[in-house]
C-alpha cells in the first residue's frame, strides 16, 4: 500500500523552488521581493515580510531548507492536517521577519529565505509529536527534542548578539517561537503533554526577546567580497546592489 503524500507541503516546496530559481537567474526579481527594513517601513511594502520567504540564496540553501521542511512538515501535515501545517509555516515566516524588523528598524537590513517558517515547523513538530529526535548534518546520532530546543534558543541568541557570519539568527528564533505559539493555539494539548519542556522553552524565549529588545544588536554588513552581481546569502545583509541588471 502506498504511503500518503503531504500534498500541501509538496506544493509549498514547488512554489518556493520556482520563485527561488527566478531569483537565481534574475537579481532584480530578488531586489523586488526580498526583506528590506527601509522598503517595509518607509515605502509600506508589507508584502516583503512574506514574499522574502519564497526566495533563497543558492541551490544549497534552497535544498537544505526544503529537505528540512519536507522531513518535518510532512509529519505535521499527515498527522494534524494541511491547515495546521500551513498556518504554522506561514506564521513562522511572518514571525521571524517581524522580529528582524523590530531588531533592525533603525538600519537597512536585507534578507531572504524560508528559515523562519522551517524553524517554526521544526519546533511545532517537536511538541506536537513528543519523543521526536532531530538529526543534524555531521552529527551521526539523533538529538533528543528537549535538548535540541534549549540549544537552539541559546545558539540563536548568541548568533544575534555576536552577528557572526551571514546567517539571520533572528529569523530562526522568531520563526521558532511563533511557530510554537501557533501550534499551541491550534492544539492546546501540547502544553500538558510537555509539562516541563514547554514552559521552560517559552520562559527562555521571553527572556531572550526582552533582552534583545532592550539591547538590540548593532548594524551588520555583508562579510565577503563585493561582486558586480551579488550572490544573496541566506538571511544575509548587503550594502550594495547591482543596479544595472533588469528583470527579464
Amino acid at each position: 500500500m502506498n504511503e500518503p503524500l503531504a500534498i500541501t507541503n509538496i506544493i509549498i516546496i514547488a512554489i518556493t523552488g520556482y520563485f527561488s530559481y527566478r531569483g537565481f537567474v534574475t537579481p532584480a526579481f530578488i531586489r523586488r521581493y526580498l526583506f528590506s527594513t527601509r522598503a517595509i517601513l518607509d515605502d509600506k511594502q508589507y508584502f516583503r515580510i512574506l514574499s522574502s520567504g519564497a526566495l533563497h540564496a543558492d541551490w544549497v540553501h534552497l535544498l537544505f531548507n526544503m529537505f528540512s521542511l519536507y522531513s518535518f512538515g510532512s509529519a505535521v501535515e499527515l498527522r494534524f492536517g494541511p491547515l495546521t501545517f500551513l498556518a504554522i509555516y506561514l506564521a513562522g515566516i511572518i514571525g521571524g521577519n517581524i522580529l528582524a524588523l523590530v531588531l533592525h528598524q533603525k538600519q537597512e537590513y536585507l534578507a531572504l529565505g524560508a528559515s523562519g517558517g522551517v524553524c517554526g515547523v521544526i519546533f511545532a513538530c517537536i511538541f506536537l509529536l513528543p519523543g521526536t529526535s532531530v538529526m543534524l548534518f555531521l552529527i551521526p546520532f539523533p538529538i533528543p527534542a528537549h535538548i535540541y530546543a534549549v540549544l537552539f534558543m541559546l545558539v540563536s541568541f548568541y548568533g544575534i548578539r555576536a552577528q557572526r557570519g551571514n546567517i539571520g539568527h533572528d529569523a530562526h528564533l522568531g520563526g521558532a517561537i511563533i511557530g510554537l505559539i501557533t501550534a499551541t493555539v491550534l492544539h492546546p494539548s501540547i502544553v500538558p503533554q510537555n509539562p516541563v519542556l514547554y514552559p521552560a522553552v517559552m520562559l527562555l524565549s521571553v527572556l531572550l526577546l526582552v533582552f534583545l529588545y532592550i539591547r538590540p544588536p548593532g548594524p551588520r554588513s555583508f562579510k565577503g567580497p563585493v561582486r558586480h552581481r551579488p550572490d544573496y546569502e541566506e538571511r544575509s545583509t548587503y550594502n550594495q546592489f547591482d543596479e544595472d541588471s533588469s528583470d527579464d
